[in-house]
């Protein structure tokens, strides 16, 4: 797994970027500067947790929790961005179905190319095509 590695430079810019951002806001009244702040405050707090979580998950390596991680993340990300339950209800079965048709999708597909490589017109096993090409 490939990540980016943050110095305190690149931290440091973007607090910088930020703080600029937040003046032009005050500077022509915008009013936005209020916003600015509590966003940038609930994206580190946001990231900093994602990020524990992550390190958490990915030392257990298994694909399991990975699941039960993801999927309830989802639908209540929707409800924090102020969806309603019940639509962010929908989406999450949505969302599990389309992951359940994709697995057996791939599994059965999977089966029928061993199926086809490993038989032959009269469906005898044969294990001598079984080796890489």
């Amino acid at each position: 797994m490939t990540y980016v590695q943050l110095s305190y430079w690149d931290i440091a810019l973007a607090a910088t970027l930020l703080t600029i951002n937040a003046g032009l806001s005050i500077y022509y009244r915008l009013g936005t500067e209020r916003r600015l702040l509590l966003a940038a405050a609930r994206m580190v707090v946001q990231l900093t947790l994602v990020g524990l979580v992550l390190k958490a998950l990915f030392h257990t390596v298994s694909p399991w929790l990975t699941l039960l991680v993801a999927l309830p993340g989802m639908m209540t990300g929707q409800i924090l961005a102020g969806v309603e339950p019940v639509e962010a209800v929908k989406y999450q079965i949505l969302i599990m179905f389309l992951i359940a048709g994709g697995t057996a999708l791939g599994v059965f597909s999977a089966t029928r190319l061993a199926l086809l490589r490993l038989t032959d017109s009269r469906q005898r096993l044969r294990l001598d095509r079984l080796k890489l090409d």
